[in-house]
């Protein structure tokens, strides 16, 4: 994953997207859904109807990004359409990306005493 600056502000689309759309068609609907500009330098998440398709759009202010990730198992966890637009950090979307539970992420270990 290429790293995320802080402060960046990163953006799910509720419900599903046709994945069969390239930047100009997310671009649109960043627009007229969301109703955010595309071109802000936020990151925009969109999932298909599947849940195992998932694509980012960026504009890094000299050019357009986006990057698609499929899942081989496994859905990505997403919020119901009724949730409106939800903004999550980059350590969570970091969490999203690798299929982990962005919402409740859990540490595997924590240590019982120092040495």
């Amino acid at each position: 994953m290429i790293p995320i600056p802080s402060g960046m502000k990163v953006w799910l689309a509720t419900g599903h997207t046709d994945m069969r759309k390239g930047f100009p068609g997310l671009a649109l609907q960043v627009q007229e859904v969301l109703q955010r500009d595309p071109m802000s330098g936020h990151l925009f998440v969109f999932r298909g109807r599947r849940g195992d398709l998932l694509k980012v759009i960026w504009h890094s202010g000299d050019g357009a990004c986006l990057f698609v990730k499929r899942l081989e198992r496994g859905r990505f966890l997403w919020p119901s359409a009724a949730d409106g637009t939800v903004t999550i950090t980059p350590a969570q979307l970091a969490y999203l990306i690798e299929g982990i539970d962005w919402r409740h992420p859990q540490k595997s270990w924590r240590p019982t005493s120092a040495g």
